[in-house]
């Protein structure tokens, strides 16, 4: 899987998340991962839910809309993006 890819109207994300930074931001690439650096520590589901607050606002959707569906206790990470229709700059589909 690349990093961006379409599935139907959503979008799947293969990330490498980096909790605990300065503040989060997408990092280019780690790998055939998408970096996404969080302000949020990996302790007690944190980082998690700035991920998905993080990616929400991103992409412009609600953070229901930002599903985790692989990697909750590590930092390799695969999101769905219910019905993405605005991307990040400099993000695209692979």
């Amino acid at each position: 899987m690349s990093a961006c890819q379409r599935d139907g109207d959503d979008l799947l994300l293969s990330l490498h998340v980096q909790p605990g930074s300065r503040r989060s931001e997408l990092a280019g690439m780690h790998g055939d991962a998408l970096k996404v650096r969080v302000a949020a520590p990996a302790s007690e589901g944190r980082a998690n839910r700035a991920l998905v607050s993080f990616l929400a606002e991103q992409f412009g959707v609600p953070r229901s809309r930002v599903v985790l569906e692989h990697g909750h206790g590590g930092r390799r990470k695969r999101v769905r993006v219910v019905s993405a229709t605005r991307l990040p700059p400099g993000l695209g589909p692979g």
